[in-house]
């Protein structure tokens, strides 16, 4: 490319859910996101939820085009949104306790895998800030 667009981070991610109050139990109560409160009127129902400063995860209610689609049982062999943790223990803690089944990284790299209310895989990654 002889001009190379200047992309230096992600903005959003964008992920489907079925019933945003349920989504927001997991994003929110459980993984302990922030809720953004100026997401603007969109017409449908949803959330911004921040991620360690201008990094954001939009929740969309709205239908969802894949309903019935049979999803691998490993996230990691599904499109996955990735997030790091300072203490990727206590996520896996807070998880179980929560009856939300984990698989861990099958490359032996500090991660795990779970699914939200709307089986939606994640992954979460063990990292320490520089």
């Amino acid at each position: 490319m002889d001009n190379p667009p200047n992309l230096y981070a992600l903005h959003h991610v964008s992920i489907i859910v079925s019933d945003t109050k349920r989504a927001l139990g997991f994003y929110h109560k459980l993984l302990g996101l922030g809720v953004d409160a100026s997401r603007p009127d969109l017409g449908y129902p949803g959330a911004w939820l921040n991620i360690n400063g201008n990094q954001q995860i939009h929740l969309l209610e709205v239908p969802n085009p894949e309903t019935g689609l049979t999803r691998p049982a490993h996230g990691g062999r599904d499109r996955h949104l990735a997030l790091w943790s300072t203490d990727l223990n206590a996520i896996a803690q807070r998880l179980q306790a929560a009856g939300i089944p984990i698989s861990r990284s099958q490359s032996g790299r500090q991660a795990l895998f779970c699914r939200d209310p709307d089986d939606n895989a994640v992954e979460i990654i063990q990292h320490l800030p520089v």
